[in-house]
């Protein structure tokens, strides 16, 4: 028997998962939580703080230790992965010089503008590859952000990292730049880096952006490297405070999504929705797959070595289904009851699900949700119903553009915590795709980090042969033929209005209210 340990850093907490990798049996999974910094003076804020996130990952540990009845010294191997675009400034010794712009974070937002339109002026190649245009959550904009408004600290900065490269840093004992491991999922779908050109976007393109991030490139050295690799092994410090072995190998890190999609068994043709608080989209592609417009990374090598890793996503799921209820003074679960018992648009409602902006395939920060159609006998429950349509179309429109730049797909994995309790939500979503929806029959937050442990234990040499152990199976939703008809036009009418107030394209408004009167009545009619 090999127990190997995962932690999955959420916005809110980290999980803690131990598994025997001979059986894929879970013997514990524990919770540690930390605060998140919102502000609502500044919205557009959200920060937490490193130290935060590791006392949470000692108490976990700890706890699932306990409750799997083991010692922690025989953990073979540990393995950790956390939200992406969540970015902290450290010194040359890796120590903090503020909390973690976390990916919720927006405040970078005319920062990330700034490096698009140069980009896009200067014909950068690195900006085709994460969709031509520069997120307000990644790297390069949160980086320049925070040398534009500490400059007090400016001559402290040793270099910026992810989430997930600070961590194993972390507990692997590196305190030098210079011998840091860095995940190409991070640095590839997060900073502009890549082979192809070289690694990192042209020193004197970001010069041109801002004299601030001069020479900003020589403070990102150290190992790229994807997460079959070792980052190091479990420092003496960690271990103790862990309740772990010294030495046990840590692979490189990576996103939670990405894992979560190992994690879910996701092979080459599937497309994954990692749907919690926010949902993001990865999908496996041709290593000579061109870049498409509006999908904001892909990555050769960010999921699977030898595989191109394709990344999309929505701003807000669960924050926006919290939301709902949070204003009718339930919870998601209570106004979801009874919620099968809708037929597609019956509510006359149509969502747009822009509330914490535009992630894909937009990329706007500046965009709100909004509902139309409203009448005077319209429930919380009728619009519960009609944000999960719209997140669905949502997606569709997502996977309509993959599939215009030659991704090829199969299936959709709907993983992450919300489709475990949520079966309204996965039968929905089937039926606007018009495909299966495999939904893990149990959760597989988690599975993805003991994955990558127990390669890096040498439990497995593969990836596809831990999986046929560790992964859990699926439900199937089938789409329901009667539905297609329907859900087409309202689909017809999203996409219009998606792209009209987004974008600006042109659409008949006309259309749109009395069409979704008569999907109210139990009519519609057709694009």
């Amino acid at each position: 028997m090999t127990l190997v340990a995962g932690a999955d850093f959420g916005t809110l907490s980290v999980r803690v998962t131990i598994m025997d990798t001979e059986t894929g049996r879970a013997l514990a999974s524990e919770i540690g939580e930390y605060p998140l910094e919102r502000s609502a003076s500044d919205p557009l804020l959200a920060r937490q703080s490193h130290a935060d996130h590791m006392a949470a990952l000692e108490r976990a540990m700890r706890a699932a230790i306990a409750s799997a009845g083991i010692s922690g010294e025989e953990i073979a191997a540990f393995a950790g992965d956390t939200t992406g675009s969540s970015v902290i400034v450290v010194d040359e010794a890796l120590q903090p010089l503020d909390d973690y712009y976390l990916w919720c974070d927006h405040r970078a937002h005319a920062e990330a503008a700034e490096i698009t339109a140069r980009a896009r002026q200067e014909c950068v190649e690195a900006l085709d590859w994460c969709g031509g245009v520069y997120s307000h959550e990644w790297g390069y904009a949160k980086l320049l952000h925070f040398l534009r408004h500490n400059p007090d600290k400016r001559d402290r900065v040793g270099t910026a990292l992810e989430h997930c490269d600070m961590l194993a840093a972390t507990l692997s004992g590196v305190t030098s730049v210079a011998e840091l491991p860095r995940s190409v999922c991070a640095m590839g779908h997060k900073w502009m880096w890549g082979k192809r050109w070289g690694g990192l976007p042209p020193q004197d393109f970001l010069e041109r952006v801002d004299p601030l991030l001069a020479g900003i490139n020589d403070k990102f050295v150290g190992r790229f490297e994807n997460s079959v690799e070792r980052a190091g092994t479990l420092s003496a410090e960690w271990a103790g405070r862990l309740g772990l072995k010294a030495g046990i190998p840590i692979p490189v890190g990576a996103f939670d999504a990405h894992w979560d999609a190992i994690g879910s068994g996701c092979r080459e043709g599937d497309v994954v929705n990692v749907v919690g608080t926010s949902t993001c989209i990865i999908a496996l592609g041709d290593a000579d797959m061109r870049p498409v417009p509006g999908i904001c990374g892909a990555v050769p090598g960010s999921v699977i070595p030898g595989v191109m890793g394709v990344e999309a996503g929505q701003s807000a799921t669960g924050d926006l289904f919290e939301a709902i209820a949070r204003r009718a003074g339930t919870d998601v679960a209570t106004l979801c009851q009874g919620l099968e018992r809708y037929g597609p648009g019956s509510t006359g409602l149509l969502r747009l699900t822009w509330d914490n902006g535009d992630r894909t395939v937009l990329v706007r920060s500046d965009l709100g949700g909004m509902t139309l159609g409203w009448d005077l006998s319209h429930t919380a429950a009728d619009e519960m119903h009609a944000a999960i349509e719209g997140m669905a179309m949502h997606v569709r429109i997502i996977l309509d553009r993959m599939a215009e730049g030659g991704l090829k797909f199969d299936r959709v994995i709907n993983a992450g915590g919300i489709p475990q309790k949520n079966d309204v939500l996965n039968q929905v979503y089937a039926d606007v795709l018009g495909c299966e929806v495999h939904v893990p029959d149990r959760s597989p937050t988690g599975v993805g980090a003991c994955i990558f442990a127990a390669i890096a234990a040498g439990a497995y040499a593969t990836i596809p042969d831990a999986q046929a152990v560790m992964s859990p199976g699926t439900r199937v939703f089938t789409p329901r033929a009667d539905r297609k008809a329907a859900y087409d036009a309202l689909y017809s009418l999203f996409r219009d209005l998606y792209f009209g107030f987004g974008q600006g394209a042109p659409a008949a408004l006309d259309r749109v209210l009395p069409a979704l009167r008569d999907f109210r009545l139990g009519k519609y009619r057709s694009a």
